[in-house]
């Protein structure tokens, strides 16, 4: 067994709370990101888990067992910092073993642990190699190596790819995602990139201001994001709002123009007059030439990204952000029809939550 619990975890530092009142079941096998921004409690929260930190009130249980007051050790966890933290004086095979080493391990067993997790990480030929002699990406795989050899059944990941450049973040996602599979084991990531959370979890926490905002999948969190601003943190570019109301036939309203929502999926009848904010992604906005219930948009900023395009436009007083196909012969000053389809809506009431 290896399932996490957190059951009204609370954690202050003096007067400062820093997590309030944390509820939270991890699955066998589970990979769960935390994900927020800086500040919001989410290493706190993994320092915990892993009891590095003492919760003030609450309980932490791993594979059916309370350990909230047992040390590291012996909480069945294997954890990877944001820092690599490799002994520098030390061989790969060493900064692998030596934990083993320290704890009585035998030489076979310790033999067969480091082949094991060098075969996984493909580090084999980096072995003899001291820290020095390694790039940022072969350390950080050094450092998951050193958690692998553990035979942990839960895996805790702080922040590992933040100090790598854009390529190695991308091929160590990968080899994380694989490790997951190869091990079967449960995976407790922090971080604070949306890309990373949304590619490698099977659910997403996200948190804000001590608490967990909305907790699913990367699906749901993408495209039913329980407030705004779960909405506007997930996505990139952000998701596009608009102020309006609930009109009397239950249409929403901005100034000079107005959208069905009979198609909407509203969690309650909506109240008519009621201000919200609608919001909806670049790339589920239509471009519709041939409707003519299309709203005109006049194009402020045109930005190629490669496989696609973004271009910046303008509703009246409501800003619009667009993703079209790359070979779309758009500039600035143009006009183009859009359509808003109602299943891709997203609607926040006045307290920034979803309706």
């Amino acid at each position: 067994m290896s399932t996490v619990s957190l059951r009204g975890v609370e954690i202050a530092f003096g007067t400062f709370k820093v997590l309030d009142w944390l509820d939270l079941e991890i699955a066998q096998s589970e990979f769960l990101v935390l994900l927020g921004p800086s500040g919001c409690g989410k290493s706190t929260l993994l320092a915990a888990i892993a009891g590095l930190l003492e919760i003030d009130q609450g309980e932490i249980w791993i594979g059916g067992r309370n350990v909230t007051w047992e040390e590291p050790k012996d909480r069945g966890i294997a954890m990877v910092f944001q820092s690599y933290a490799l002994y520098p004086r030390m061989s790969v095979r060493r900064n692998l073993s030596f934990g083993l080493q320290v704890a009585g391990m035998k030489r076979d067993e310790i033999d067969r642990r480091v082949t094991k997790a060098a075969t996984m990480l493909q580090i084999g030929e980096l072995l003899d190699r001291k820290p020095a002699e390694l790039s940022g990406g072969q350390r950080q795989r050094v450092a998951i190596g050193r958690a692998l050899v553990r035979d942990a059944s839960v895996f805790l990941f702080d922040e590992p790819l933040s100090n790598l450049d854009a390529q190695l973040r991308a091929e160590l996602r990968t080899e994380i995602k694989r490790l997951h599979g190869s091990l079967g084991a449960t995976m407790i990531f922090v971080t604070h990139d949306q890309i990373e959370a949304l590619t490698l979890a099977d659910r997403i926490a996200v948190m804000k201001d001590r608490r967990i905002q909305q907790l699913g999948t990367p699906q749901e969190i993408y495209l039913k994001p329980a407030n705004r601003f779960v909405a506007t943190f997930v996505g990139s570019p952000a998701m596009s709002f608009v102020s309006g109301r609930i009109g009397e036939h239950g249409n929403f309203e901005a100034s000079g123009w107005q959208l069905p929502l009979a198609d909407y999926a509203f969690a309650a009848p909506p109240v008519r007059g009621a201000t919200v904010d609608l919001g909806i992604r670049p790339e589920h906005v239509v471009l519709a030439p041939s409707d003519p219930h299309a709203l005109p948009a006049r194009v402020e900023l045109v930005e190629p990204m490669g496989s696609d395009l973004l271009a910046w436009t303008r509703i009246g007083e409501a800003a619009i952000s667009i993703r079209l196909p790359a070979e779309t012969q758009v500039v600035a000053g143009d006009t183009l029809p859009l359509l808003f389809p109602p299943h891709r809506l997203n609607l926040f009431d006045a307290q920034g939550q979803r309706l």
